[in-house]
């Protein structure tokens, strides 16, 4: 599987020490898992979803997988400030030790409890190497069990969660914002509803746990031909518009003013990025 991964164009590779992983096969779980990061860090994005500060197992998780190549770790289940700012603690540490450039490798947080999401902001602005933020709505998850809601694809039960979420993580500047997994593979339908979901709020992308989910989620996640058109035009516009010594026109009857050109620059920027990425 781990061979495989690096085939199926995701934009990252995350390499699991965590839940999919029994106790007794930590050890080897984190052997394979710095074998693969030397393997594959020319080519690949690479985190590994270590086990969670709380467990006692994250020293000897860190121990084995902080090494060239490593992107960042997903620290699964954050709760606390506290938590993260140990982990930068703990990677600064390691980093001085191996020789690696400070801040270096970056920290994914995954929020799947409600203690999780009441503290998005305090969590996501903990640490400078806080580069993305992740929600827990996988079907069966830990935040449903927290919350004890009934699952839906259209995610109508997770509005507020996944609002308090984006909302904390763009107010500490953090730009990838992502979706949690979708726990059935075999209902490319229910997936889509899923991401479109999320892509209505703002959220960048989605974790994946399938190869054949990555198609639909670079689909839904990616702007579309249209808004990519529809955005240069803003663009192209406004600056006919500030020639002629206006700060406001219209596109397509709509209002354009320097607001709403930030907003086109944002949009083709991460349509940039993606399309660098693919």
């Amino acid at each position: 599987m781990l061979a495989k991964a690096p085939s199926y164009g995701a934009d990252a590779l995350i390499l699991d020490l965590e839940d999919s992983v029994p106790i007794a096969e930590k050890p080897k779980a984190r052997a394979l898992a710095r074998e693969f990061i030397g393997k594959l860090k020319a080519s690949n994005i690479l985190y590994v979803r270590v086990n969670a500060l709380q467990t006692g197992m994250l020293k000897d998780d860190l121990e084995a997988i902080v090494i060239d190549g490593l992107a960042g770790v997903k620290h699964p289940k954050a709760e606390s400030a506290e938590t993260i700012r140990s982990v930068d603690a703990m990677l600064t540490e390691l980093e001085r030790r191996r020789g690696l450039p400070p801040g270096a490798i970056g920290i994914e947080v995954g929020l799947e409890s409600a203690k999780g999401v009441w503290f998005a902001y305090e969590i996501a602005s903990a640490s400078a190497r806080v580069r993305s933020v992740m929600i827990g709505t996988a079907q069966d998850g830990d935040l449903q069990a927290d919350l004890g809601y009934t699952w839906s694809a259209d995610g109508n039960e997770v509005l507020y969660a996944r609002s308090r979420v984006l909302l904390a993580a763009r107010a500490a500047s953090i730009e990838h914002v992502l979706d949690g997994a979708y726990s059935n593979v075999r209902d490319p339908e229910g997936l889509r509803v899923c991401c479109e979901a999320a892509r209505k709020l703002g959220y960048r992308g989605k974790s994946v746990i399938h190869p054949n989910q990555i198609e639909t989620v670079n689909r839904v996640f990616m702007p579309t031909a249209q808004e990519i058109d529809y955005y240069h035009r803003v663009i192209e516009a406004f600056d006919a518009a500030v020639a002629r010594g206006s700060a406001a026109t219209t596109v397509d009857g709509k209002l354009v003013d320097y607001a709403m050109v930030a907003m086109a620059k944002r949009v083709l920027a991460w349509a940039a990025s993606q399309a660098r990425s693919r």
